[in-house]
Formats: C-alpha cells, structure tokens, sequence
C-alpha cells in the first residue's frame, strides 16, 4: 500500500445562485500532511464532501496519481482508498473494537467466522503504530482512544488518503500530539497522505507540510508550511492582518470579591438514570471568570443544563448571590442568570421563530413588550432587536428572518445578544445599567466549529461580562480557550472536580499537567479545593 496523490483542478459547486466554491485548484502531494484552513462559509467542508462523493462537485476535475478520475457517489473514492475521519465519532457504542472493525467493512456476510476474523484482526492490529484490545467495549474508551479508533477503521480498510476534520477538537493535548504524531510517521513511511482541516495554527506548524488556505469559495494561497507564518495565513483567512485583540483591563479578582454561583454537592443523573455529576462542588467569585476543563462525557453537559433548570438535579444545593436558585424563568430573570449553552440553536432559541422574537423570549411578557396585561409591542420587539443586531454584529440584520437560517457564528452572536442585553452595547466596563448587568453568566463550548473572527468577538463579550462584575462559569473542551480567558481552571472527570489551576490569568498553567488531569491520571483534591 502506498500513499496517494491527489490533485484538484478547477473545482466548482453552485447551491442554486450561492457559489460555494470558484475554480479551486491544489495538490495534495503524496505522503504529506496537508492542512486546509479557512472560515466557517469559506467552501472547506464543500471541498472535501466533493472528494468523497457525498456532494458531488458541479466542475472541475480530480486526478488520483496523475489519472482523472471521476466522484459521482461514495465508490470510485472507496476504491482509490480515500477515506475520511469525521470531527463527531461514528462508532457503535454498545460493540467493541473487533465488531467496530468489521461493521466499518460494509460486507460482511450473514454468518461471521469470528475465528478466521479475529486471527486477521489481530494480525492487523500487530501491524499498526497504535493498537486497542479487541475486546474493549468503544462505550469504555477514552475520546482520544475513540479518535484513534476511527483512525484504525480507515487504516483497516486500506484507505491511502486520509482526510481528518478538526482531528483533535476533543482530545487533550497529550492525546492530540499522540495522535498527529502516528499521522506524521505513516506519511513518513509512504503509506499514508493525509488532508487536514484545522483551525489551531500551532498544529499545522508543528505537523503539516503544505497548507491551502479558501476564503469564500475560493483559493487564496497555498505554499509550504516553512514558507509561510500564522500571520501570513490569518491574513489570507481574513483578507486582512490579523490584529491583536482588545485588551480588556483584567485586574486580580480580590479574595473578598462576594461569590456569585455557588454549587454545593450537586448530583445529577444522566439520561440513562447514572450519576454523570457526582457531590460536585464549586464556586464562582463576582468579576472572576472559572474555567471548566474535562473531556466530552464528563459530566459537563448535564451540570450545565441542572443549572440553566433544563435537567432535574437528585440532591445538592446551588447559589446565585447568596440566594438559594431553582433555576426557574422567574429566578433567572430576578437573579439576573444568564447563559449561552452548547449548539445554541437546540438549546436555547426556536428556530422557525424570527430573530427579533427569540431575541425578546427573555422579557416579551414585561414592559415595554407587554401592554394592557396580554397585547405583545411587536414593533418595541423589532426596535430591540435591531439594537441588539448593531450592538453584536449580527448577520444579516434582520430582525424578521428566521434565527434557524442564521450561520452557527451568527446564532451564537445573537444568543449572546439576548443574554448580555443592551448594557454590553456601549463597550465599556464602566457605563451600562447596572440592574440589567448579569450577575451569573454559564457558557458552555461557545465557540466551538466558529470561525477566527466569530471566536475573537465571542471572547472579546465574555472578557467584558467578567469587567462587569459577571461571574463567569466557562465550560470547554478547547484548553487554549480556558488559558487565554480564565482565572481560574477546575479539571471535571468523572462528574468530580479532581484538580484546581489557580492564578491561571497572572501564573499561567500547565498544559501538560492539565491533560494529564483531564485524561484521569492523577488523584483527586478535597471538596475545598474547588472553591
């Protein structure tokens, strides 16, 4: 088996009169790692769908080792070995590794010989840079042994070029340079080619080779890594250089600063009715932002939704600002609790509602929404939303369009708006009104899938909320997002709070510490040590 090359040529979608991708042209060379960067729009996911055969493209040519071929459906890339490494997982979780293996094949017969099938199985494995037992259940994997597995169903079915979607979005950093570094020994050895769809820079100058860069459907550069910088190849994501970003004055949260959450041994069950957050502790000071570090599956989703009164939690006590909190509409809004939860679309707006009405679902039923004791201002509702739509640089500003037409970048930014309301439209700690200004704000991945611009403007809002006085609670699966923003980190596995980074705005923190953490390698703290 060797690694494949692939060339593009003019390649070209149309979705009716939207161009998503104009005469695109790259070759990806045989046995390197090529990453391919751009902006959520900019035609990355229309490109490789086309490679696969999932959606074909409307023009343009692929030439497999120097010979044309033609991608009409899922077959022709089968059988040149091109395979693809989703950024969700798609295994079978109540299986183990060897049927995992042997589902992926697709042609299995109606009686399996397990014992002729576990002998291949095993000599295969004997021959991979990474192996799992054959046994394991995928339910009890760790993400990164699951990624790992995906990587091994691809390499089971002899694929020679292999494209990975955003591989390391949900592993640790051990994990991530675990896993990027068998990629880079199987190019090395000419048995793999791999494409790579990034947004961390740092993972392409560490492991890619070549890198192309798309912005609106169409090519912007492509060179060698050692040619180019992240400042070169931000400017090409953008179409202009990259700035540093707003410093926001970020003073030492002072050690009597009143506590603004506080969770006292919260359980919590999961759907399947198991303890997913088990007698979890912490505490979250006014001005001080805490980060929630842990691998997906830890437990952080269902804190988070027995906080925003989404899921019933089984005991423990939880506190905004010294008052006890049920999490109601009502004690949200008296509280002043507010929240961007993770895929906003799902969980936090009603998609076939207008922007303007799922902007208004916080206060549409008080002054100066609500007249006469029953009759909704409609046009009070529009007047707002526009406000909000200038105020956070929402797309387009519509306020009647449908907030589920919307671009994920442009949900979040519209959620936030509702949340954050009209004090944060002036921009500056120091004016806005303070009995609208949040004293709790609980986001959870807020910038997952977004693109460069989408992710300063997010971070740039919850910096200011912190200036405010808000007390943040930042659950996320990206540790470099936790290192820029937080004051704090607390390390969740396993339901539990197991390790407490403190002074991470001044000290800093170790990253290699932190993953060795979160992948539960090391003992867990005192209930104290949370707080």
């Amino acid at each position: 088996m060797h690694a494949l090359e692939l060339e593009i040529l003019g390649a070209g979608k149309s979705f009716g009169s939207f161009r998503a991708l104009d005469e695109v042209s790259l070759k990806i060379r045989a046995g390197t790692i090529h990453a391919l960067l751009g902006e959520n729009g900019a035609g990355k996911s229309t490109l490789v769908k086309g490679l696969v055969g999932y959606s074909p493209l409307d023009q343009g040519s692929v030439m497999a080792d120097r010979r044309e071929v033609d991608i009409r459906g899922a077959r022709t890339p089968s059988q040149l070995g091109i395979g693809m490494v989703y950024q969700h997982f798609t295994l079978a979780p109540s299986l183990n590794v060897a049927e995992n293996l042997l589902l992926a094949r697709g042609d299995l017969p109606w009686r399996i010989r397990w014992g002729s099938e576990r002998a291949a199985l095993e000599e295969f494995m004997a021959r991979m840079p990474f192996r799992l037992a054959l046994d394991r259940a995928v339910s009890s994997l760790s993400a990164g042994e699951k990624q790992k597995l995906e990587i091994l169903k691809q390499l089971y079915l002899r694929r020679r070029f292999l494209i990975l979607d955003e591989p390391t979005s949900v592993l640790t950093p051990q994990e991530a340079d675990e896993v990027l570094g068998l990629m880079h020994a199987l190019t090395r050895q000419q048995e793999l080619t791999v494409l790579m769809i990034t947004h961390k820079f740092h993972e392409v100058s560490a492991y890619a080779d070549d890198v192309t860069v798309l912005r609106k459907g169409r090519l912007v550069g492509s060179a060698r890594v050692a040619d180019t910088s992240p400042d070169e190849l931000a400017h090409w994501m953008m179409g202009h250089a990259r700035q540093e970003k707003a410093q926001v004055a970020r003073p030492a949260v002072p050690a009597q600063a009143p506590v603004g959450l506080e969770v006292r041994d919260l359980t919590v069950n999961n759907d399947r009715g198991v303890a997913a957050v088990r007698a979890l502790s912490l505490q979250v000071r006014q001005g001080e932002i805490v980060g929630l570090a842990g691998i997906s599956g830890n437990g952080q989703k269902e804190l988070v939704e027995a906080l925003l009164g989404q899921r019933r939690h089984l005991q423990g006590e939880i506190y905004v600002a010294g008052a006890p909190y049920a999490a109601t509409r009502a004690e949200m809004r008296r509280l002043r609790v507010f929240a961007l939860p993770e895929e906003p679309l799902r969980n936090a707006c009603i998609p076939g509602m207008s922007v303007a009405e799922n902007m208004a679902l916080r206060n549409f039923d008080v002054a100066p929404f609500m007249r006469g004791g029953w009759r909704i201002d409609r046009a009070a509702m529009k007047r707002q939303a526009q406000s909000l739509i200038s105020a956070f640089n929402v797309k387009p500003p519509l306020p009647e369009r449908a907030i589920g037409t919307l671009s994920g970048g442009n949900v979040q930014r519209a959620v936030l708006a509702r949340e954050l309301g009209e004090h944060a439209a002036a921009g500056d700690a120091n004016h806005g009104d303070d009995a609208t200004a949040p004293n709790v704000l609980i986001v959870a991945n807020p910038v997952f899938g977004l693109d460069f611009a989408s992710v300063a403007d997010i971070h740039a809002r919850l910096l200011q909320a912190r200036a405010r006085g808000a007390a943040v609670l930042l659950v996320s699966e990206d540790l470099d997002e936790l290192l820029e923003l937080s004051d704090r980190i607390l390390v969740m596995t396993e339901g539990r709070i197991v390790h407490v980074a403190q002074d991470v705005a001044t000290r800093g923190a170790d990253r290699a510490a932190l993953g060795r953490w979160m992948a539960g390698h090391s003992e867990q703290p005192t209930h104290a040590e949370a707080a």
